[in-house]
């Protein structure tokens, strides 16, 4: 049997950008995507601890070192440059693999979205 856990977790990030006219998804900060063990394309959901607003996109990079989170087309509606998120991800694994899995979790600086 498959069960669902959280593979990966970004805690408490602030939106820096929100561009409505984009192709989708959301543009992480390469540095927090390695730190978190996301990949390019993985699906990510997002949970908007400032308005209650949870979607799923998929994270593409952005610049190393800029603190960039920014929601892409249709996502953008959904937040507000300064809302604070927090970004999780999920994998399928055997149940006796998920029982000792132990996920990636990343804890940015609040205020500049850098590893601390």
């Amino acid at each position: 049997m498959l069960v669902n856990v959280v593979k990966s977790k970004i805690h408490r990030v602030k939106v820096t950008g929100a561009e409505l006219h984009y192709i989708g998804s959301i543009t992480i900060d390469e540095d927090l995507m390695d730190a978190a063990n996301i990949i390019e394309g993985e699906r990510v959901q997002i949970v908007n601890v400032t308005n209650g607003e949870r979607l799923e996109t998929y994270a593409i990079p952005g610049p190393r070192n800029s603190g960039e989170i920014t929601l892409n087309g249709a996502a953008a509606r959904k937040v507000a440059k300064g809302d604070i998120l927090i970004l999780i991800v999920y994998a399928f694994m055997e149940l006796e693999e998920a029982k000792k899995f132990k996920p990636t979790l990343c804890f940015p600086d609040e205020q500049s979205n850098l590893l601390k």
